[in-house]
């Protein structure tokens, strides 16, 4: 062993003439440890709440969804996009037709976005999962169209779940001069009737705005050709490389269309999500340098009382440099302990809180979860790990190192 690490041991767990060193170095180490369990903890429950929004978003968004760079519609009946339905690792293709449109039920109105699907949309995404009612999932049959709506979307319209009159969709006509004598001639209408369902996914985004119909309603009302869309979903099998799958995909599709997964598709949500998360970091590492600041009122007393051994050291030849690297060791060893205590103990009530729901969130039922959610990402743990010895490194070396050279000038 390093002997400036041996004797630096021997200093930090051997008794001192003044009990208030232990003490102060007991404070010094819990205080490293709690800001450490912290932060652990802390950057475990921001790591639930993104796992939560994104099961949320996985109920509505496919994995992949194919756009065009430019313009809102393409003509998905190109070759390509059917060597993109053949490749192995597709498992669903779905077209979708999105746009906006305006809803109307017994005199109350709404500004919806209208999404038209196919019927295999229900295997494509988790749907089924958020729907309520005794009804089925159905778009379209032989006599009429049907609406999904979400439930935000239904409170607003006082429709119900099962609507008895149907909803009065409409939509501006395409390529028709607008004409003021006459302002309904400017709209397409359409009815959908209740298909005894309705979807909740705990996203005002979708719950509010969105209502779900068949793709052919959708083409009809908002006049586009066969063919045409606003976007193709994908769903892979279980298993394949998805960063993989995405770069064959743009390969075959090329530079005029964007590859989205469900990240990018929420990329404006993720991105608030991370920069709360570093924000976190970022004030629970000044916390941390703070506590830190304890190791300096530590180590200034042990040097202090060391004066003896320093002076028996340097007549029995060991240099300056050795001296200082004592105490900077020692230093280093408490950030060290204080860090490995905080990160065992933050990983523990993390995973009692993902298990047992420890900590309640309150409310009676009014959010999505009952407990904080808490997910340990071992990236985070490491990440800790490492801020707590450099945090810990800058807060003691240049400090101790004052101290020593002043106690060897003495």
């Amino acid at each position: 062993m390093n002997l400036s690490l041996y004797i630096a041991k021997r200093y930090l767990f051997s008794k001192k003439s003044h009990q208030v060193i232990n003490i102060i170095s007991g404070v010094a180490v819990a205080g490293v440890a709690l800001a450490t369990m912290a932060m652990v903890c802390t950057l475990s429950v921001f790591n639930g709440f993104q796992g939560i929004v994104e099961k949320q978003f996985t109920a509505f968004d496919p994995q992949l969804k194919i756009k065009a760079v430019e313009g809102k519609y393409f003509d998905a009946s190109d070759g390509s996009f059917a060597a993109v339905a053949a490749l192995p690792q597709v498992s669903i293709v779905t077209r979708c037709i999105e746009d906006k449109a305006m809803a109307q039920y017994e005199g109350r109105q709404a500004m919806i976005t209208l999404k038209g699907v196919e019927d295999n949309f229900e295997q494509l995404t988790d749907i089924g999962k958020a729907l309520i009612g005794n009804g089925s999932f159905i778009l379209k049959d032989s006599t009429a169209s049907y609406a999904v709506c979400g439930g935000g979307l239904v409170s607003t319209l006082n429709c119900g779940i099962y609507h008895t009159r149907p909803l009065e969709i409409y939509a501006p006509r395409r390529g028709k001069k607008v004409s003021l004598t006459n302002p309904a001639s400017n709209f397409t209408k359409g009815h959908l009737h209740s298909s005894g369902v309705i979807f909740a996914v705990q996203q005002p985004k979708y719950d509010s705005n969105y209502l779900l119909t068949s793709i052919d309603f959708a083409r009809e009302i908002f006049g586009r050709r066969e063919g045409e869309v606003s976007s193709l979903e994908i769903s892979l099998h279980k298993g394949c490389d998805e960063a993989a799958t995405i770069k064959e995909i743009e390969a075959l599709i090329g530079n005029g269309f964007v590859v989205k997964d469900r990240y990018r598709q929420q990329e404006d949500i993720f991105k608030i999500m991370k920069i709360e998360k570093f924000i976190s970091y970022i004030f629970l590492s000044f916390i941390l340098l703070i506590a830190c600041f304890n190791i300096i009122g530590s180590l200034s007393m042990l040097v202090i009382e060391k004066k003896r051994d320093v002076s028996t050291l340097r007549s029995m030849g060991a240099g300056n440099s050795l001296i200082t690297n004592i105490f900077v060791a020692e230093g280093a060893m408490i950030s060290i302990f204080g860090a490995m205590t905080g990160i065992t103990a933050g990983v523990i009530l993390s995973l009692l809180q993902e298990h047992f729901g420890l900590l309640s969130m309150g409310g009676e039922g009014n959010f999505v979860v009952d407990s904080y959610p808490v997910a340990i990402q071992w990236s985070d743990v490491l990440a800790t790990f490492a801020t707590v010895i450099v945090v810990g490194l800058i807060a003691v070396g240049l400090p101790t190192r004052y101290l020593t050279k002043r106690l060897l000038k003495e």
